[in-house]
């Protein structure tokens, strides 16, 4: 299952393969928040995006890992970063995460969007068994987020990685298997037609 960089659409974001040109508009996107301050976000820090991209570009070339810079089709801006990591070919699996957004694009139906882009590919093109999802057990807003794409939660891998600040994380750890995929398919679908409604109500509140 060799990880080819691959541009992912739909109508509501285009994931495109990250490159080093990147780097400026990721850098604009992280100051949306100031998100590199935020403890469990990988969003760089200010001048450090292109070492950022350089580091995912390395693991990519080692075929560890697969990163995307996050278009927002409406305005065409770069909102975010996403990415399949934890490779492992011989089943094949993959996890899903390094996953940022700008903070006026959180919440909306952009991180549904990618999500299902990024199963679809994976279990339609890659042929994965199983896609997992890892998230600090302190941070309990990526739990909701990830139960409710329907994912199965596995456990909790207690003293698992170290934070940026050096303190020691339990990792909770999520999985959709490929049999789940079709349910799990139509749910985002019917998510993303509620967004985008709720979204359009709002444009219309709005003064011209």
């Amino acid at each position: 299952m060799p990880l080819i960089p691959t541009r992912l659409e739909d109508s509501h974001v285009i994931l495109e393969p990250l490159r080093p040109e990147h780097a400026p508009a990721l850098e604009a996107a992280a100051a949306d928040g100031e998100l590199w301050k935020l403890w469990f976000t990988s969003a760089p820090a200010p001048g450090q995006a292109a070492a950022y991209i350089a580091r995912a570009l390395e693991s990519q070339a080692e075929g560890q890992q697969l990163p995307f810079a996050v278009r927002e089709k409406s305005s065409g801006e770069i909102v975010g970063s996403t990415r399949y990591y934890d490779v492992a070919p011989e089943l094949p699996r993959l996890a899903i995460g390094y996953t940022w957004y700008a903070r006026r694009w959180q919440k909306s139906q952009v991180n549904s969007a990618c999500k299902r882009l990024l199963l679809k590919h994976a279990f339609e093109s890659l042929h994965c068994v199983v896609v997992e999802f890892h998230t600090d057990h302190r941070n309990l807003d990526s739990q909701r987020a990830i139960e409710r794409l329907g994912a199965h939660k596995d456990g909790i891998l207690r003293a698992h990685k170290r934070r940026v600040d050096g303190s020691l994380r339990d990792t909770v750890c999520y999985s959709i298997l490929a049999s789940e995929w079709p349910d799990v398919n139509r749910w985002l679908g019917l998510r993303l037609e509620r967004l985008a409604a709720a979204a359009g109500k709002i444009n219309e509140t709005q003064p011209a």
